[in-house]
């Protein structure tokens, strides 16, 4: 493990979608400035926004522009000329034009991840069983969350075996993915879902017929 990683190390947390925070005496690469609570490194030692959260990223450039406005002592002072107009520009209310963060990527990943399950075979072939084994080991390395990741490729190692992929049909292959994100939704302090009804959730619809 490199310098920058165990600087950035935080408490693991499987596809987190709030990472926790590093603390406040972490500082960027460049030495210029602390890093706000929440902010994770990248392994390059700088500040990974796919592994931070919205608000923290905010405050981390909030902080970069305020000690760039108070570290900069201008030499002369420009006097507006007559002609010289200040425009307005509205800041877009949604957000969903920016770059994600770490609660958007986790929330559209898992999406992925259950309709993946929800559309796998009712009984898989050894083929189609080693393809997503294959898969699942090269997006737990690919994954643009690094900590989320490494968290992930751990938590399926888990010595016992326990957490290996259930690949033989979509009935197993469906409660495990919902064990997995269960496993965030616990370290995050919200309420699990019962996997019994993962079908209806990511395949079916419910059976009320409010997905009709």
């Amino acid at each position: 493990m490199s310098t920058h990683e165990a600087q950035a190390s935080p408490a693991k947390n499987l596809f987190p979608h709030q990472t926790p925070a590093t603390g406040s005496s972490e500082e960027l690469k460049d030495g210029m400035t602390k890093l706000p609570n929440g902010v994770i490194l990248d392994k390059d030692g700088k500040p990974c926004r796919l592994c931070t959260s919205a608000a923290s990223w905010r405050n981390l450039t909030k902080q970069a522009k305020a000690q760039g406005s108070t570290s900069t002592t201008p030499t002369t002072t420009s006097k507006p000329t007559s002609d010289s107009t200040t425009t307005s520009i509205p800041l877009p209310q949604s957000r969903d034009d920016c770059p994600p963060d770490v609660e958007a990527l986790g929330r559209s990943t898992w999406t992925f991840l259950h309709s993946l399950s929800a559309s796998y075979p009712v009984k898989a072939s050894q083929e189609q069983q080693s393809e997503m084994r294959t898969f699942l080991k090269i997006f737990s390395r690919l994954y643009p969350c690094w900590v989320c990741a490494d968290d992930f490729r751990n938590w399926m190692a888990e010595p016992s075996g326990r957490n290996e992929p259930r690949l033989s049909g979509r009935a197993d292959f469906g409660t495990w993915m919902c064990e997995a994100h269960n496993e965030v939704n616990r370290k995050l302090g919200k309420k699990e879902f019962d996997c019994r009804f993962w079908e209806e959730r990511w395949r079916t619809g419910w059976k009320n017929g409010r997905c009709d």
